[in-house]
Formats: structure tokens, sequence, C-alpha cells
């Protein structure tokens, strides 16, 4: 009998920590990481071609066809733990969702005051659909009426005590929770998109989980109608999300 595989799915918004998440369990020796595995898929069948940078190398170097990426997800056994990094808004309509039934779905989100003017720096008018509120609870209820577990997890408490939400973490998708998950040396890695240039330039200076810190500017005023759509929706999953 094969040793059972736990596949965890990182559901992120963009702007959040989804990229320190990816390198904190590709620390793990029992773990393989992939970045973004359907975002060419997501390009491909999706206007986001015109305003994403690095767009046209995205879709040529990668599977853009959703059901071979979705079955890949789904055999893959090069090790006993597979993280996916996976943005939200790369779930489209036509992508049948049945197989998140097959996965530990971790949902990753953060306050959209302090994600918005992050995200507009590159993206200058994001959409409701981009930023991925919305359909971060739809996962979280189509999860729910089907009674499988769904697991939220707050950047900014990630942030706050690293540790102690990693370990909760790990306690949720049962599996041991490991020291070397709170640090990494700085750089790329290989597992890294060739969207990195465009987007991880922080992380790539980074040694861990970075401090905390509020942001001080103010909230740009064009943002302030996305703003309010986006609120309701986090306000709804904060309900879920583990307790620090």
């Amino acid at each position: 009998m094969e040793a059972p595989i736990t596949r965890i799915s990182l559901w992120s918004g963009p702007r959040n920590i989804s990229t320190a998440m990816m390198y904190s369990f590709a620390q793990r020796k029992d773990t393989k990481v992939f970045d973004e595995p359907l975002y060419g898929y997501y390009l491909k069948n999706s206007k986001a071609k015109e305003y994403h940078p690095g767009a046209e190398e995205i879709i040529n170097t990668m599977e853009t066809d959703g059901r071979k990426v979705v079955d890949m997800m789904l055999t893959n056994r090069e090790k006993p733990v597979l993280f996916f990094k996976n943005m939200t808004h790369h779930l489209l309509p036509g992508l049948d969702r049945s197989f998140l039934k097959h996965l530990v779905n971790v949902i990753l989100t953060r306050d959209p005051v302090e994600m918005l003017p992050s995200y507009a720096e590159v993206v200058e008018t994001p959409s409701l659909y981009d930023v991925g509120y919305k359909l971060h609870l739809d996962i979280v209820e189509q999860l729910q009426a089907e009674n499988l577990p769904v697991i939220v997890l707050d950047s900014k408490a990630v942030l706050l005590n690293p540790k102690e939400q990693l370990q909760k973490l790990c306690d949720a998708i049962n599996i041991p929770f490991d020291p070397v998950m709170l640090s990494w040396s700085p750089g790329a890695r290989p597992e890294d998109g060739c969207w990195a240039k465009y987007w991880y330039g922080n992380i790539h200076t980074s040694s861990g989980f970075i401090s905390y810190h509020p942001k001080t500017t103010p909230f740009p005023e064009k943002l302030k109608p996305l703003l309010e759509e986006c609120l309701p929706f986090y306000e709804k999953l904060e309900r879920f999300k583990l307790k620090t």
C-alpha cells in the first residue's frame, strides 16, 4: 500500500505573505513546494494577460490546461508533503472545483486596508476578482457545505508570532511542526516562478518572516470603492481564522 501524501493548497490573495509561506515549507525535508501552478492557465483564459507583468513568458513556459495542472496536484508523489502555493483568483469559473476535497485547503488572507495599496503598486486598477476576498469566502462556504475542513490563516497574525501560528497551522494540517520553517537563506529559490523578478524583491532579501509594521501612509482615495467591496468578505473570513 502506498504511503499517504499530504497535499496542501494555500489559497492566497495577492500581496499577502504567500511566498514567505512557500519558502517556509520549502525548508522541510519532507516537503516539495510548487509556485502558483495554475498561473499559466489563469492568464491564458482571462483578460489578466493584458495587465500582468511577464504574462507572455508565463503562458509560454507553463502548463495552461487547468485540468492537467489539477491532475498533477492530485497525483504527484515526490515527497510525503506537497505544498501548492495558489492564488485564489486563478480558480476561474470554468475549472471544476471538486478537486478541492482531495486537498488540505488553507486560506491565506490579509486586511485589505494594508493589501490593496501594495497590490496597486504593480496592478494599477485591481478588481474585486483580482484581490480574492469574495473567492476566498466562496471556497470556505463550498467546503463547509460539503462538511470538509478549511483552515483560514491571517497574514498579520503570522508576522506577529510566526512560531505560534506555524505550530497551530501544522497541527491543523496534521503534520509535525519543524523549527526550520522559521528561517531560510536570502535569495531566490529554484521553485520560484519566472514572475519572481516582478513580485519577489522583498522576499529575496529576507531570511525569515519580516516583523509586522502597520502602514502609516494615507489610504489611496482611488482604492476606497474597492476597499468597501472587500471589507464585508474579509470580516466574514476573520470568523474562521486560526486563533492567536
